[in-house]
């Protein structure tokens, strides 16, 4: 099977501006918009660390959120072929940077809390997660661990 192409295409404007440019580091906000066709903007910011707004997505942010999507939309799709129905899907996602000379993820660990149908195979459902990992575009492009500690509960429990 030959492998097929898809291209995404987006914008990043700065929108933090204050007046001085980047005259300074303190001078400007590191405020941004991201926005792409027929899909609503996404209000961006740097870390609070880096004088960010906390009250936007960070790159960070984004990266750990898109690891945590894709595993779950993978996780759902091998789920319903394998006949468990999933009745509910959350993952408490956390991500570890460290600063340095050049600042890097070290790891990502999803922590997903997966509820299925009453009588599903609760063994199967748990190993899935691995499967789904496996096939995670996300994960697959990513030089970094990516831990996985998920837990099934029945929708009677």
């Amino acid at each position: 099977m030959a492998a097929r192409e898809h291209h995404y295409q987006l914008s990043v404007e700065w929108t933090g501006n204050s007046g001085k440019g980047t005259e300074s580091y303190r001078s400007y906000q590191r405020d941004f918009v991201v926005t792409t066709a027929n899909k609503p903007a996404i209000q961006g910011s740097s870390d609070p660390a880096f004088l960010g707004d906390a009250t936007r997505w960070n790159p960070e942010d984004m990266l750990l959120a898109s690891t945590s999507a894709c595993h779950k939309l993978w996780y759902l799709h091998l789920c319903a072929e394998a006949g468990i129905v999933v009745t509910a899907y959350r993952d408490n996602a956390e991500g570890t940077m460290i600063e340095g000379e050049k600042g890097h993820f070290t790891q990502i660990i999803l922590k997903p809390q997966v509820t299925v149908r009453q009588g599903s195979d609760k063994a199967l459902a748990l190993a899935l997660h691995h499967n789904a990992h496996e096939m995670c575009f996300i994960a697959n492009s990513l030089n970094f661990p990516v831990l996985c500690e998920a837990s099934i509960t029945d929708a009677a429990e």
